[in-house]
């Protein structure tokens, strides 16, 4: 089975289809906010695990859950869902490894989607 790619192509049409005629302005605003966002997501991770403080951690998780699926991150979706579910049934043990596994699929979603919005 082959890997997914990284950006869904349909999620990035949909976005467009949003605001057409644009030349991607619309798509480059969203793509800005979720790359200064989810560092920051990221970050509330750390700083909740750090606290013991599931609700905030779900919460974050959830977050970047739904911008990842917006943007057409689809790797990141699928790792924030997976933390989001085992912080909901299991608390935040063992979540480091899969705070590490958000942060990886983040870097590649970054390098996609700024390659993405400097296409001319």
């Amino acid at each position: 089975m082959s890997q997914p790619p990284v950006i869904d192509p349909q999620a990035i049409e949909n976005l467009r289809s949003l605001n057409p005629g644009d030349n991607d302005e619309f798509l480059r605003e969203l793509t800005l906010i979720f790359l200064e966002d989810t560092p920051q997501r990221i970050a509330d991770l750390e700083q909740s695990l750090a606290a013991g403080d599931t609700a905030t951690f779900t919460r974050a998780a959830h977050s970047i859950k739904g911008s990842a699926a917006n943007m057409g991150a689809m790797l990141l979706r699928s790792a924030a869902e997976k933390l989001e579910q085992h912080s909901r049934k299991d608390g935040l043990t063992g979540v480091n490894e899969m705070i590490e596994s958000i942060r990886r699929e983040f870097a590649q979603a970054k390098v996609s989607l700024e390659q993405l919005i400097k296409r001319p």
